[in-house]
């Protein structure tokens, strides 16, 4: 029961109950990068919380203690000699061991959206949208300026203050987020593609963008339809880029 009580065991069921929340508990599930940020996250703040006094702290530390210099508890040192390093050769292996796949497919980067996507029970046709609030030229600089705000509470902590894919987080996904300094990026879309994938985020990809699906969230459920459009004249006007125009019949004549 003493081990039961211990900081040790507080904190192996911490991380237990987190990665099990963090793997199981999130739809759609969670990539790999992401969940060991937040367990990174989790267990510095477990190793604050015990080290937060002496007595907590020597209450952490004495189950390790005792189990490596305890006379009495020789026989567990020996086996986790025997089973921590099996363990950790079996990870090894596991991870560079080659495994049978079919053949890859070829992934889409820009994918191609749907002719029409459902937002929030109002159908919204993308194929040929044009951006409704470029029509308000004598509102033009608020609605970037709202664009800015909104970006800048809700995006900018993946995407950048500098709008160039290096936000807090960026590095812990895997692919990252969108440069869109880049020109090969939002300089290629029509802004009613952006629409699309702010509205369905990483959700909404279809399969051939598998497997290295966006961790973008689903905006639709949290900003208006006006605020996307907003968000997405923020982008172009702050990047000096241009959106790309909906081919006509008569172009190629």
């Amino acid at each position: 029961m003493g081990f039961l009580r211990s900081r040790f065991f507080h904190v192996v069921l911490i991380l237990g109950l987190a990665f099990c929340i963090f793997r199981f508990g999130i739809r759609p599930p969670a990539p790999a990068s992401v969940i060991r940020l937040y367990m990174t996250v989790v267990l510095l703040a477990t190793l604050i919380y015990v080290s937060a006094d002496s007595d907590s702290w020597r209450n952490f530390v004495r189950p390790i203690r005792s189990t490596l210099m305890d006379p009495s508890r020789r026989t567990l040192r020996y086996a986790l000699m025997v089973v921590v390093p099996l363990l950790l050769g079996y990870y090894a292996y596991t991870q560079a061991a080659a495994r049978p796949q079919a053949p890859p497919e070829l992934r889409a980067v820009h994918p191609a959206p749907p002719d029409t996507v459902q937002f929030r029970g109002k159908p919204i046709n993308i194929s040929g949208a044009e951006n409704p609030l470029r029509k308000d030229q004598a509102n033009f600089k608020k609605h970037v300026a709202a664009g800015g705000e909104t970006y800048i509470r809700n995006c900018m902590y993946c995407h950048g203050d500098n709008l160039d894919g290096q936000g807090h987080f960026a590095k812990g996904f895997n692919p990252p987020p969108a440069n869109f300094q880049d020109p090969g990026t939002i300089a290629m879309l029509q802004e009613a593609y952006l629409f699309w994938r702010i509205t369905k985020g990483g959700p909404g990809l279809p399969r051939e963008s598998t497997p290295w699906n966006s961790v973008m969230p689903a905006w639709e459920d949290r900003l208006t339809e006006e605020q996307i459009w907003q968000v997405i004249m923020y982008l172009y006007d702050a990047t000096g880029q241009q959106p790309r125009r909906w081919e006509t019949a008569s172009a190629g004549h």
